[in-house]
């Protein structure tokens, strides 16, 4: 579902709301409670991609010897949660 609304949130500039919503039968008021809360699902993106990046630091710093407990360990020393 969040596809079509992705869709519809790209194609906005070219063709109304309205319209976009009602050729892929999806309601407006869907289409805006996902837009809406478009901003709250971003943050756990932007944490999940600050710990790959520390945990990508981390595995280059060890020269790709540690492991998920090393790396585990290391994270929590640092006050990773």
């Amino acid at each position: 579902m969040s596809e079509m609304y992705r869709f519809i949130c790209v194609e906005k500039a070219q063709f109304t709301v309205v319209l976009l919503c009602a050729v892929l039968g999806v309601a407006r008021s869907s289409y805006y409670a996902w837009e809406a809360g478009k901003q709250a699902r971003g943050v756990p993106e932007r944490e999940d991609l600050a710990l790959v990046q520390e945990i990508t630091v981390i595995r280059v710093a060890s020269k790709r010897t540690y492991g998920v407990p090393r790396v585990h360990a290391e994270l929590r020393r640092r006050g990773a949660q």
